[in-house]
This record gives C-alpha cells, structure tokens and sequence, in this order.
C-alpha cells in the first residue's frame, strides 16, 4: 500500500507465486488439516471486479454491514503479467480492497484504472459466470431491508420442497453495479442433513453457535469501547507528555493510521500531526456521534469543531484491535458540502 511502482508490482506478482507453489507442494504429513493434497483447509476469500470500488466499498459497507480493512494499489502491472492474466494490455494499474464480510470468506474487490475489458456482465447461463451467497437468519427481512436500501430483487423468495436443499429459502438480487448475488436462509437446516451423511456442508450458520470465546466477548466489547474512549483522549489532549502516555497506552507502537492524504506509523508521527491540527483549530474538539463494536473492530462517528459549532468536520474511524490495542486506524472524513 505504500509502494505503488513497478517494482511493487512485481513484488506482489512474486510472493502470489510463491504463495502458489506453497500451497501446491504442502507436505502430505498435514493431511490432517487439509482436505487434499494440496494442503488446502478452506477459502480464504472471493475476488471480484468492479466498475467503481469506492462505489462497491459504500454498498458492502453501509448497505450489507461489512467492514472494508485493508488496501493494495494502485499497483502497475507489466506487460507479461498482463498476457499470463488475460489482461488486455492497454489496462492501467490495479487496486484491491480486502472486505471482511462477517462470518465466512472475506470479499477481495478489484478495480482496474482505464479498464479495456469487457464493460458487460456474463449472462447466468455464460461460462465464468457466478455470484455471492450471504446468509441470513430471515429471509424475508432482509428482503424487506435490501428494497428499503434501492436494491434490485430479482423475483421473490424460493422455498425448496423437496431433495437435498429441502427447507432452503433463497432470492437473488443485483448490486449497483449490476453483479448478482443471493440471500439463502435454513434455519431448521436442509433436507439431506437428515440422512445422518459422512460429510456436511460447512454453514455460517454453525459458526455462530455460542462458545466460550463468545462468552468474553461482552467483556473484550467493554474494554474495546474504554480503548475508543482514550484514542478521543489523545486527539483532544494538548500536552505532549500526557499525550504521550496515552499513545502509549492505547495504541501498539507499530501502529499504522491510515488517511486518505497519507499514512502515518508510530507514536511521534501520529503526535506530530495531532499537534499540527490543534495548532491550527485551537478552539476545536473532537466529540463522539456513536460507537459500534464487533469482535477485534471497532468504528467511532465523530465530529470536530467549536462550542458554537461543534460538527464544523465530521467523519468515521475504524480500528483494527489487537492484544489490547490498537494496531491499525483508518480515518474517513465526510466530504464538506
């Protein structure tokens, strides 16, 4: 994300095929984490291309809930890594979005900058074509949800009556940018589970069973909220010392804040722009609009500005945290209108 030359380019290019050749020649002696040969133990994440990613990112995110985390590009491919790719050649840089999209596979957004590739979507029945299942526990819902939100439903929720998929509800529908993807929703579980079979479909449903991890989890929300508490007490801090203190006590000292103009690593650097921005609004605060938390990330809505004029900038940020801390901090300022 730092780099975004070609030779970065190559860099990635490298490590994907090592990443390759490490999952093809994983060691037969694992066997018993994987489910074949080739060492693989399940997906890690879907890709997709898209027209627009700043578009793609605000739908998962403010429309289906997910939490956009990390970002890769623009990175410039080179003419053989186009040609191996099927790239056309003409195609500018590309830039990657990882989204966390909750319980299940991340999604991995793809935009490519003055895309020369086909501009239309495959028919259901093309070759290549395909789509994006998320499940819910209510179908009907999160129908009603999705149209309040504009989204096209293609038709009407389908229960299966009969066979494998007995008692599965599911409706496709289509994003902004016209990719299909589905609701499915069985929670009474689907017809062939009561055949007792050897092998069983892995559901997000399952997943969500409460554990003993789960019973902490009020208590990490808790601790989580108190960590937000203190990263407001930092921005509005005016000595350096006490602010200092806080760093060091709120953030991990690797810790990477991530704006749209730069990036900033480490207690000073991140101190030395805080003091920069109260140096120039020094009658300005930081106060909180809401605050929502969810397992090791957390998102603050917050306004900046004067006692007269207290939302004078308002904006979100999104925390990644890690053993206590805050290990990444990604700031999104609303656009001034």
């Amino acid at each position: 994300m730092k780099t975004n030359n070609k030779k970065a380019g190559q860099k990635v290019q490298t490590s994907a095929i090592a990443l390759l050749n490490l999952l093809l020649f994983f060691s037969a002696s694992e066997k018993g984490l994987a489910q074949n040969g080739a060492g693989i133990i399940g997906i890690d994440h879907v890709g997709i291309n898209v027209p627009d990613i700043n578009q793609a990112v605000t739908f998962f995110s403010d429309v289906l809930g997910f939490i956009p985390v990390t970002q890769l590009g623009p990175i410039p491919l080179d003419a053989s890594w186009k040609n191996l790719n099927h790239i056309n050649p003409d195609t500018g840089e590309v830039t990657i979005k990882m989204i966390n999209a909750g319980t299940g596979a991340s999604i991995e957004v793809f935009q490519y900058a003055n895309n020369k590739g086909s501009k239309q979507h495959p028919n259901s029945d093309d070759i290549g074509a395909s789509h994006i299942a998320f499940y819910t526990t209510d179908i009907n819902d999160a129908v009603k949800y999705l149209k309040s939100k504009g989204v096209k439903i293609l038709g009407e929720p389908f229960l299966t009556p009969s066979g494998d998929t007995a008692g599965e509800s599911w409706v496709y529908f289509e994003t902004p940018w016209g990719s299909k993807m589905e609701l499915v929703s069985y929670p009474n579980g689907k017809g062939y589970e009561k055949t007792n079979p050897k092998a069983v479909l892995w559901s997000p449903k399952n997943a969500i069973t409460k554990s003993k991890s789960d019973t902490n989890n009020s208590i990490n929300l808790v601790d989580n909220k108190i960590l937000i508490e203190q990263h407001l007490q930092i921005w509005n801090e005016k000595d350096t010392v006490k602010r200092l203190a806080l760093l060091n006590k709120t953030y991990d000292s690797d810790i990477e804040m991530v704006d749209r103009h730069f990036i900033a690593t480490g207690y000073e650097e991140i101190s030395k722009f805080i003091l920069e921005l109260q140096q120039k609004n020094p009658d300005f605060k930081f106060t909180v609009k809401t605050v929502e938390t969810h397992h090791n990330i957390a998102r603050l809505y917050w306004q900046f500005g004067s006692k007269t004029k207290p939302a004078t900038v308002t904006g979100m940020d999104l925390f990644v945290i890690e053993n206590g801390k805050v290990s990444k901090l990604y700031v999104f300022v609303d656009e001034t209108k």
